[in-house]
């Protein structure tokens, strides 16, 4: 595997990841781990964590794992993202391991499993990323 460049995880330090709270575990090469405190104040109407703030949290360690594999001169957008939801969660930890399952010289395909705390998947996600210069 190439080595990506210095600032490859840029990604982990994004401004969305400081204001929703993801904590991001250092990482190998095409891998993230995002964690996420989820509290009342993250909740849907039903009392439930929000299902956009899953697919936020599963979109950003797609995103980190992806951006680990970039190249000096190279960036990317992600250009098509599913999650499936298999059960609901009020609080605790849930946790985001992403893995680049392809990545070829134009398009990569990335896979995360979210789990809570006691290690139960709460929702799987998978998401295609184009690469772009980054000039």
């Amino acid at each position: 595997m190439t080595e990506p460049n210095d600032d490859s995880d840029r990604f982990a330090t994004a401004p969305i990841s400081r204001l929703v709270g993801f904590k991001v575990e250092p990482g190998e090469y095409g891998e993230a781990i995002v964690r996420l405190e989820c509290k009342p104040h993250h909740h849907n109407p039903m009392g439930r964590v929000h299902g956009g703030l899953i697919a936020a949290l599963a979109d950003a360690a797609m995103g980190i794992a992806f951006g680990r594999t970039l190249l000096a001169g190279e960036d990317f957008s992600t250009i098509d993202m599913n999650i499936s939801f298999i059960r609901p969660i009020r609080e605790g930890i849930v946790t985001a391991e992403a893995k680049v399952i392809e990545r070829g010289l134009r398009i990569g395909f990335v896979r995360c499993d979210i789990t809570n705390a006691r290690g139960k998947r709460i929702a799987t996600a998978t998401c295609t990323c184009t690469l772009v210069s980054s000039a």
